[in-house]
């Protein structure tokens, strides 16, 4: 069994406070895992998410722990230690991709690394020098995927990776998601179902604003998870 990398425990968060979003919520992700995140549209994915990644000040929580020691997810080492890909990101329109990478890795105190690879994979060559601005949704959805896979955190947040990608960036993302435990752990949200199924060694259920139910290993089939969710349509 794997050490913990992060531990948070009764999480509550909320937009306002007629409007609570997460009540409760714990978790344990373990050291070198591939952890999906699912749930039905508005159970809070994103917004826990958004939370880790020091975006939400809403919240309280009655801990949190990185490797044991206690943590705060604006604390700068907890900072060094992640990186999200969002959803949708509107931030540096103004860089290139090589430029983005070569400022994460500064941020991050890395030695930048050969990405050649990753940008082979995605079939991302011919932007590496365009505005992400200038981008389309799912290129520019490469752009920062090549750039986490690439940095390596110890904690890799993937939110709804899979949106706007075609098939065969699809399935070179299950591969790099499949193979992430030798360097980290991976949480990440997905409405797709075959994304978890593929990838995952443990599938968490949000819902009530909580972890509900945990699949593991043999148990990650799609028929029960369908049936976790309570409506098909939705996955």
């Amino acid at each position: 069994m794997e050490a913990s990398l992060l531990t948070v425990k009764n999480l509550r968060a909320w937009y306002s406070r007629e409007k609570t979003v997460l009540d409760g919520l714990s978790i344990d992700l373990k050291s070198h895992e591939s952890v999906g995140l699912i749930g039905l549209n508005g159970a809070g994915k994103t917004t826990f998410i958004n939370i880790l990644s020091g975006l939400m000040g809403q919240y309280k929580v009655d801990g949190i722990w990185m490797n044991v020691s206690p943590v705060k997810f604006r604390d700068k080492d907890f900072k060094l230690r992640r990186y999200t890909v969002f959803d949708e990101d509107h931030s540096f329109q103004y860089f290139t991709f090589r430029e983005y990478l070569s400022y994460v890795f500064c941020a991050y105190h890395r030695e930048k690394c050969d990405v050649s690879e990753l940008i082979s994979g995605f079939h991302f060559e011919e932007y590496t020098d365009m505005l992400l601005k200038d981008l389309s949704t799912g290129n520019k959805k490469k752009a920062y995927l090549i750039t986490a896979f690439a940095l390596k955190p110890e904690l890799l947040l993937l939110d709804e990776p899979v949106n706007g990608l075609d098939f065969t960036s699809t399935e070179f993302l299950y591969q790099l998601i499949a193979d992430y435990k030798k360097y980290g752990t991976i949480l990440f949200s997905s409405h797709i179902l075959e994304s978890i199924t593929l990838t995952c060694d443990r599938v968490l259920v949000l819902e009530g604003g909580k972890i509900s139910k945990c699949f593991e290993h043999k148990d990650i089939e799609a028929a029960q998870i369908r049936e976790a969710l309570h409506d098909e349509k939705h996955v």
